[in-house]
């Protein structure tokens, strides 16, 4: 990982100068456009695909947090038992899920349509991105030298990963907490919660894509290192302040008083970004090499 992030970024940046000569500015976009036309096929296939088998992505992966035997409650549940047994002050408190109070409804007459044909688009995008990561290497590729495309290649499996990481984390931790939260807050009993179909699904998404997307630190962090924009010791510096802001974050993601559950999710978030501050490091290090190994040359 420490050569593939500045041969890319070296590549993106030097892009117009490397190949002038070879295409106009026009055959640039004549390129890029190609390319995104790709990409958009490739998510029209995962989008049709999603909608002929949406009864059972419905029932089985959109609803399955509103169910009392998702994964995430029956782990809440057995993690729970195991710390009433650790501690007396944990006695009182249920971990366990009996009833998520999730009541869906439809106002429109092309409600239900239209929520099978967006959902089914935000699924074929959520699993076309390794594919769209694919195609801005293959538009940066012709910029690089055979080492230095090698080197480069780990682009899109890495900022993939982190991505499917992300999203899974947005599954199966935020979205399910605060499901459980909100679908149960209530201001006074005489307000019954009925909640639109639109709703539901627009937290879903929201919920998962932007753990997806808030994953992708790592990956931002190098390229900004690359760049010398970002160093290890800012980051250090300003830990504090990114505590801060992650609790803020967490709480904002998880309203829940139950500062348990808050922790829950910052914990990712802190080693995310302990884990850019090594990946930072690392970058400054091969950059004082390479300049040393510059001026010996001179």
């Amino acid at each position: 990982m420490a050569n593939w992030g500045s041969k890319l970024v070296n590549a993106i940046r030097d892009k117009g100068n490397s190949i002038e000569g070879e295409m106009s500015f026009f055959g640039h976009l004549e390129a890029l456009r190609w390319h995104f036309l790709r990409v958009a096929f490739a998510i029209l296939v995962f989008a049709i695909l999603a909608f002929f088998y949406y009864d059972d992505i419905f029932n089985n992966i959109i609803m399955a947090p509103t169910h009392t035997d998702f994964w995430t409650y029956r782990m809440m549940c057995k993690a729970g038992g195991a710390l009433q047994n650790m501690s007396s002050y944990f006695k009182a408190k249920s971990f366990c899920v009996e009833k998520i109070n999730v009541k869906l409804i439809n106002t429109e007459l092309a409600g239900q349509f239209n929520l099978q044909l967006n959902s089914s688009i935000i699924i074929g995008i959520i699993l076309g991105i390794p594919y769209l990561l694919f195609e801005i290497w293959r538009f940066i590729r012709p910029a690089l030298h055979v080492k230095e495309r090698k080197a480069a290649s780990g682009f899109v499996f890495y900022a993939s990963t982190l991505f499917f990481i992300g999203v899974l984390f947005g599954y199966y931790v935020v979205t399910p907490l605060s499901i459980r939260f909100l679908a149960s807050y209530t201001v006074s009993d005489t307000i019954e919660n009925l909640f639109s179909i639109d709703s539901y699904i627009s937290s879903v998404t929201m919920l998962t894509l932007l753990a997806g997307i808030v994953f992708q630190l790592p990956i931002v962090v190098y390229i900004l290192s690359s760049l010398g924009i970002l160093t290890p010791k800012f980051m250090r510096e300003k830990r504090r302040y990114a505590t801060v802001l992650i609790l803020i974050l967490a709480a904002i993601i998880t309203p829940s008083p139950d500062a348990l559950t808050m922790l829950v999710v910052a914990l990712p978030l802190f080693i995310l970004y302990e884990l850019s501050i090594v990946v930072s490091a690392v970058v400054q290090r091969r950059r004082k090499k390479e300049e040393e190994q510059g001026l010996m040359n001179l």
